[in-house]
């Protein structure tokens, strides 16, 4: 059979050596390292398949003028950034890769929680600016964590290992996700609470687990966190847009939330007025010691990153042999 065309539009620099191990025997690989669509003009309109990961968006602009491709394949959890609806519509299925960095965000969405609640972070950088008295007394109130609520929106893969992890720390795990099937709250021994609401006014630490839909877009803003009891927390391992990021500078100004790790922002790098970068980079403002800012990294251990790229890869060589396709989300 004639050899195959497949493009990886962004992220991926080097020799492509997972790639080359899958594909190599029926297709040719091009890596782009875009950094904006408009880059992918010219050099994708004859690809087989499409491996995209999150630096890009590839809309209907790209996609109307892909001639011959089998597949789009998001190589992460979220699929956002491509537009599924009007790739079907060119009958183009759009897969992605949702299993393959689940350990990884669940420990970092604990590891935020712990470095919050247990005052590490407030107290690593008191204490490094020379800050306050040597001692804990500083990052009082520090409450025990078992018996409180870790509330969690959206109980997928990652929201269930979230869940598991946070049961060994003994904590009362409750979850909203209406689009759940009922049983999963008693085969995990977890909660499930009906609406959101409800969910927010009982949550010691809310942690968001969803993908990014027009339900979900800011299903945390500055309404749900003031339901919120004083002392609240805000971990967010998701998709930025989940998360109005904007309204966390005054709710931890003003008490509602006493820290907040967020992991991903729906600008990524962020502009420098982000409001809450720049309370966060203040030594003057609270959130300069309360919030936790990581570069979309929650996903990442080597193991991980290795797993994206084979399950990736692996997608594109089904699609080029005509065989049954997995992770379809279109």
């Amino acid at each position: 059979m004639p050899r195959a065309r497949v493009v990886i539009a962004d992220f991926v620099t080097d020799a492509l050596q997972p790639e080359r191990e899958i594909l190599e025997p029926i297709a040719d690989i091009v890596a782009l390292d875009a950094t904006a669509e408009s880059e992918l003009e010219g050099k994708v309109e004859d690809a087989d398949a499409v491996m995209l990961y999150h630096n890009i968006a590839i809309t209907r602009a790209t996609i109307a003028r892909l001639r011959q491709c089998k597949l789009i394949v998001r190589c992460g959890v979220g699929f956002d950034n491509v537009d599924h609806i009007f790739a079907r519509e060119r009958n183009i299925p759009v897969a992605n890769v949702p299993d393959y960095g689940t350990e990884e965000v669940a420990d970092s969405a604990i590891g935020m929680t712990l470095a919050l609640t247990r005052g590490i972070t407030f107290l690593n950088s008191r204490l490094r600016r020379n800050s306050g008295p040597w001692m804990y007394a500083q990052a009082a109130p520090i409450h025990r964590l078992r018996g409180r609520v870790f509330g969690i929106i959206g109980l997928g893969r990652i929201g269930t290992a979230a869940a598991v992890r946070a049961q060994a720390l003994g904590m009362d795990v409750a979850f909203y996700d209406p689009l759940k099937p009922d049983g999963y709250d008693k085969a995990l021994g977890v909660r499930r609470v009906e609406r959101l609401d409800d969910l927010l006014r009982q949550s010691f630490v809310v942690s968001l687990h969803c993908p990014l839909t027009p339900d979900t877009r800011q299903i945390v803003n500055a309404r749900a966190i003031g339901l919120l009891s004083d002392g609240s927390f805000l971990v967010n391992t998701a998709r930025g847009g989940t998360v109005d990021a904007t309204a966390i500078p005054e709710a931890i100004r003003n008490g509602k939330l006493a820290g907040a790790a967020i992991d991903v922002l729906p600008t990524e790098p962020p502009p420098d007025d982000h409001p809450l970068l720049v309370a966060w980079r203040d030594p003057a403002d609270p959130c300069h010691d309360r919030v936790i800012l990581n570069p979309h990294s929650a996903f990442y251990s080597e193991e991980g990153l290795l797993d994206m790229r084979v399950k990736g890869a692996q997608a594109c060589r089904r699609a080029l042999l005509g065989e049954s396709l997995r992770n379809v989300v279109n």
